[in-house]
């Protein structure tokens, strides 16, 4: 037998990433600008680095808090205050190395083998692949593409619902769409997994990236006490941190024990010193996060005029996230389509195909970079739909 033949069956289904597929092909060309991954080109800023080193310095390198720092704990609960104007208690709080393990842990804890996770497609495929890997099944139910934009039909979310059915998981601000709930879409969404008793797995690293207010509706705007609802969340994209690979959990604290447990046995535990990044960024990184918001709306701006004006591409300014979502005519092919875009045009796209179903027609970009650099992108993509 070979190698290959002796892995899991789970290992072996694990997809290739189709962003990283195009990323590896293309990574280092002079000129390049890269709009294919969901991160700015800012580096983080001094003062998390800061707070970070000194960490360091003071030897803060030893075991520590399964469930993180209290201090940082303390620190995700003010940012709720300020934010989503929520008193939650540190005991909601854990600290993970990365919004991806969050999303593992929030899997591994909901379902077992067989079990299925309903979800919204186009997706981020990272969460069809945590949900395959652990054994249960995703369930895609598609957001309705209309005029450049993106609806939920909630009748198509409940008509996916099986005996098997245990969380529904929803990313507000989308990434890829930038489709954003409503607050009457999360309260129809909460009444359905209420009627069926569903967990929610919330996704709403981009909630502060909003551009019709300070930011995008929450479920903890519509939800109780007693709802089951688990949010998992990243510092990558609010303070410049993706490199860092730092998340956090908001859940029930009476499924404390078993989070923690699960930290235990995948990660056990994150980075201290990175830990006081995280403390400093929460609370000193306010203006930062104000400051790349705007850049990111500024860019979205300039990014989708320049596109829309061609008459080739069907998008929206989207309303949340950090993407458009192109719909160009001529392209039949986003995947090979990419590839063609890098080669002649320097400008780094990830292909529609690598989110799923509904996502085949489409090409995602990511604005959150420096205005200027993104108008030359923009202005080379439409010299290129132009031409096709």
């Amino acid at each position: 037998m070979t190698a290959m033949e002796t892995l899991s069956a789970r290992a072996l289904a694990a997809p290739q990433s189709g962003i990283v597929e195009l990323v590896n092909y293309a990574r280092g060309r002079k000129g390049l600008i890269p709009l294919w991954a969901g991160e700015g080109d800012l580096p983080t800023p001094e003062f998390i680095n800061k707070a970070t080193k000194d960490a360091l310095d003071a030897g803060e390198t030893f075991y520590t808090w399964q469930r993180g720092l209290p201090e940082l704990r303390q620190a995700l609960s003010r940012f709720y205050e300020r934010h989503f104007s929520v008193s939650l208690p540190m005991e909601h709080f854990f600290a993970t190395s990365s919004g991806m393990h969050a999303i593992n842990l929030c899997v591994q804890a909901l379902t077992a083998p067989g079990d299925e996770i309903i979800y919204l497609t186009p997706s981020w495929p990272n969460i069809v692949a945590a949900v395959g890997i652990a054994g249960a099944k995703p369930v895609s139910v598609p957001v309705d593409f209309v005029g450049g934009g993106w609806s939920l039909d909630i009748a198509k979310l409940e008509a996916a619902i099986t005996p098997r059915t245990r969380a529904l998981f929803i990313n507000t601000p989308s990434n890829p769409t930038g489709w954003t709930a409503t607050e009457e879409d999360l309260t129809a969404i909460l009444a359905l997994a209420r009627r069926h008793g569903l967990w929610i797995i919330a996704d709403e690293i981009y909630a502060l990236y909003y551009y019709n207010g300070a930011r995008a509706p929450s479920f903890m705007d519509v939800q109780t006490p007693d709802d089951l609802i688990i949010y998992a969340n990243s510092f990558s994209k609010n303070w410049s941190m993706t490199g860092w690979r730092v998340g956090w959990i908001v859940a029930p604290p009476s499924i404390g024990q078993v989070l923690e447990n699960l930290i235990q046995y995948s990660s056990s535990g994150l980075t201290p010193f990175m830990q006081r990044g995280a403390i400093a960024a929460l609370d000193q990184g306010d203006d930062f996060l104000r400051s790349n918001i705007e850049r990111a709306r500024t860019s979205r701006d300039i990014l989708c005029d320049t596109l829309i004006a061609t008459n080739r591409v069907q998008t929206l300014k989207p309303d949340g996230a950090l993407y458009a979502f192109l719909k160009v005519d001529g392209i039949e092919d986003p995947r090979a389509a990419a590839f063609d875009i890098v080669d002649k045009t320097l400008v780094g796209l990830a292909p529609g195909t690598a989110f799923g179903p509904g996502g085949g027609a489409f090409l995602r970009a990511c604005f959150l970079r420096d205005p200027k650099q993104v108008e030359e992108a923009a202005g080379r993509l439409a010299d290129y739909i132009l031409k096709l």
